[in-house]
């Protein structure tokens, strides 16, 4: 999946659009077909059990949405226009019929070649019914949504299992690709919480490549950067694997059976005014085995987790170099 220029926000009304690495029959499929729906539908470490779906225009769907501390919320969908492989328009938010939906969504779906883009409207009722929506899809990290659509139409197109998180930042493209080529900035931002970063040898650069230790108060790990692509102002390919003091490749140190080494491809792309949407994308190479996939595939929620406490961090620096 890549990012595309969406249209700034207004005051009423939110704007997403992403493209996906598949067909658009396939990412209609996704959309309309329960049981694909039941594989990526809500945020991470979400589910949903539908009761029923009839889509048609006055049509609806039920569900419940089984949240990852074990509350449920009922959800009720009511549909529209339902225009095949084109079109779909809806209310949601709503917790049965007779509640009323938090805002309208319309959904537009073209094709780009084998690809599709997805154009996306959340159409509210008020500037302060947005923001109090946005807030909750913040805290609840809603559009990871979109990322396990990323995820789940990678799976049936290529049968990998990957890694998908997105992030629209306040900054232009130029600057947010120094923030990930400058190594006294990467060192800012990019440890998790709790870590400081220092690079011990790093060459940003198309075939260069990096050795640094991140240190907590109770130990210090290693890892190596070997840079496959750096192409300004909106590319990033790297692998990663951890490493020991001298710089041998070794394994995680609090999880033995994940995979030896990592692919990352880092792309960005201008989008309204100012600003860079960061879409990050995470797999492991081809020698991983069954059980150090399956690792991978657990872990995904705590890569979110982890990615998102790092594009915190690169937003505070974005704000402060503006400042």
């Amino acid at each position: 999946m890549t990012a595309t220029a969406d249209a700034p926000d207004t005051a009423h009304e939110i704007h997403i659009t992403r493209e996906y690495d598949a067909p658009l029959a396939q990412v209609w499929a996704a959309w309309t077909d329960p049981a694909q729906l039941a594989q990526w539908w809500g945020p991470r470490g979400f589910s949903i059990t539908t009761s029923q779906r009839d889509l048609r225009p006055g049509g609806s769907w039920t569900y419940v949405m089984h949240g990852p501390d074990g509350t449920d919320w009922p959800n009720f969908t009511r549909y529209h226009a339902v225009e095949p492989g084109a079109r779909l328009v809806y209310d949601h938010g709503a917790s049965s019929a007779d509640a009323t939906p938090l805002f309208r969504v319309t959904v537009e779906f073209r094709a780009l070649g084998a690809r599709t883009e997805l154009d996306m409207r959340m159409a509210f009722s008020s500037a302060q019914a947005l923001a109090a929506s946005r807030a909750v899809i913040k805290s609840a990290n809603g559009n990871s949504t979109w990322d396990r659509l990323a995820e789940h139409v990678e799976k049936q197109t290529t049968r990998k299992e990957i890694f998908v998180i997105n992030r629209s930042v306040d900054a232009p493209i130029e600057t947010v690709f120094d923030m990930w080529t400058t190594p006294e900035h990467v060192a800012v931002w990019l440890p998790p919480t709790g870590f400081t970063m220092e690079f011990r040898r790093v060459d940003i650069r198309t075939g260069g490549h990096g050795f640094h230790s991140m240190t907590s108060e109770q130990f210090t790990m290693y890892g190596r950067f070997d840079y496959l692509e750096v192409r300004r102002p909106d590319l990033l390919r790297y692998t990663q694997s951890f490493a020991d003091a001298e710089e041998r490749v070794t394994r995680h140190p609090g999880a033995p059976v994940w995979p030896e080494q990592m692919l990352t491809t880092v792309t960005l792309a201008s989008e309204g005014t100012g600003q860079t949407r960061v879409t990050v994308r995470t797999e492991s190479t081809a020698s991983a085995t069954p059980e150090e996939m399956a690792a991978f595939v657990q872990e995904r929620a705590g890569m979110t987790k982890g990615w998102t406490g790092s594009l915190d961090k690169l937003e505070q620096v974005l704000t402060t170099q503006a400042v």
